[in-house]
């Protein structure tokens, strides 16, 4: 198995990113919040997981150990494949998934595209208890690659990224994003560039651009 990468972005796409280590490119699907944390021609560690098929092989990237470890759990679910436990993690941070799968939150299940009321059952119900607790995930992170010095990038810049990466127009971006910026304001009077979350900044942003 494929633990993580650690090497340099060489291209983001809307869908994953390629990560040269030792002259190979790799490629990687990603859910929009990882490929935000990503910057091309920057070194970054992102932990991976391989899914084998008898026609491919297919390497998935994350912004943490936690995330890998839930997207590999929740495929133990009945109907649950690859895609989609990654579009579960575009919709929810693993705290996020924990947290509406302890409330049995069928409705925030259903949401995400391809999961209906009975995947929804299904999933609250097979995997009850199995997430661990919020906060009890580990604490590896993708971005940079330690030793290197890069800083990451103002929030806004890795959002809008995201967005125009996933093919948004940059216009449609910035709009996004000062929306977001507006309801950052209001729910948190004095929020410094430092507390945004990135990943779920960029999911706020996403739901704003397709309610437009």
């Amino acid at each position: 198995m494929i633990s993580h990468l650690d090497g340099m972005v060489c291209g983001i796409a809307p869908e994953g990113a390629v990560i040269e280590v030792g002259g190979v490119g790799l490629l990687v699907q990603a859910t929009p919040g990882t490929l935000a944390t990503l910057r091309s021609g920057q070194r970054a560690r992102v932990a991976t997981s391989l899914v084998v098929r008898e026609d491919a092989l297919t390497l998935y990237g994350f912004a943490s150990d936690d995330e890998r470890d839930v997207f590999e759990l929740v495929q133990t679910a009945s109907g649950v494949g690859p895609r989609l436990a990654l579009a579960l993690l575009a919709s929810f941070s693993p705290d996020g998934l924990r947290q509406a799968i302890a409330a049995e939150d069928v409705t925030a299940l259903t949401r995400v595209p391809g999961i209906g009321r009975k995947g929804a059952q299904r999933i609250v119900l097979e995997l009850a208890g199995r997430l661990g607790s919020p906060g009890a995930g580990l604490a590896g992170t993708a971005g940079p690659a330690a030793g290197q010095g890069a800083r990451p990038a103002p929030w806004r810049d890795q959002v809008r990224a995201g967005l125009v990466n996933l093919g948004w127009q940059a216009r449609e971006a910035d709009q996004a994003i000062a929306a977001v910026e507006a309801d950052l304001a209001e729910a948190a009077p004095g929020t410094g560039p430092a507390d945004v979350d990135v990943a779920l900044a960029l999911r706020s942003a996403l739901r704003k651009l397709s309610r437009a």
